[in-house]
């Protein structure tokens, strides 16, 4: 597939070459040629830790300072006084059993995140096959199982987001916009790049952090000198 004009001149102002200081990756990304839209700003950690084996997970997650740039959709699965809670908070859509079948037969997924109260992860489990290809089923470890629904909306309202391996060993995040420019960029990746590395299992043995790429949604790749 030929590259786009736009593609070709953004191309040319990187040295695949080189790895760069974050601050000058994300300085090189605002000079160049813009899209039509706010690119996603994407950040790719390859780790040397192998995913098969459950002591070398990497997971959890982090509020980004200057959030993503995009305002979370939440669905909660509650009922009750915790369902009129999520409501206030300021879910997008709070329901219990009949959501069941509208996300199984109607293919409904109008929602980023789903938040459940655990009494409620029975109703969700029977949803396993359809939200968990999708990465949108519920977990504790991602805050996303709790009684306390207000603090769940409030953080992934205002940039809460998930990091985990993929098969490869690969972390794949956005972590801001173009728009954001360099220095509120190179916060939300000082936050999640430390958060990655607290986050290194004992198990993990050799280098950790392999390698670490910055990409916007439709430019090319800046690899990132990450000690």
């Amino acid at each position: 597939m030929k590259a786009g004009k736009r593609y070709v001149e953004c191309a040319k102002l990187v040295d695949k070459n080189k790895e760069y200081e974050v601050k000058e990756a994300l300085e090189l990304i605002e000079k160049m040629p813009k899209a039509k839209f706010d690119e996603t700003v994407e950040l790719h950690v390859k780790l040397g830790v192998d995913s098969k084996h459950a002591d070398q997970q990497v997971r959890g997650t982090v509020v980004l300072p200057n959030g993503t740039g995009k305002t979370q959709r939440v669905l909660v699965f509650a009922k009750g006084p915790k369902a009129d809670e999520a409501t206030k908070a300021g879910a997008d859509f709070v329901g219990a059993e009949e959501l069941v079948p509208k996300i199984q037969n109607d293919n409904w997924f109008d929602y980023d995140v789903i938040v459940a109260t655990p009494d409620m992860m029975g109703v969700v489990g029977r949803l396993g096959k359809v939200l968990g290809p999708k990465g949108l089923m519920p977990n504790p470890k991602s805050g996303t199982v709790t009684m306390d629904v207000t603090k769940a909306i409030n953080e992934i309202k205002s940039g809460k987001v998930e990091y985990r391996l993929d098969k490869t060993n690969i972390i794949h995040l956005a972590f801001g916009k173009v728009s954001f420019g360099a220095d509120k960029l190179a916060e939300n990746y000082e936050t999640i790049i430390n958060a990655i590395i607290k986050a290194k299992p004992a198990a993990a043995k050799g280098q950790y952090i392999k390698s670490v790429a910055i990409t916007t949604t439709m430019g090319p790749g800046l690899y990132i000198n990450q000690k």
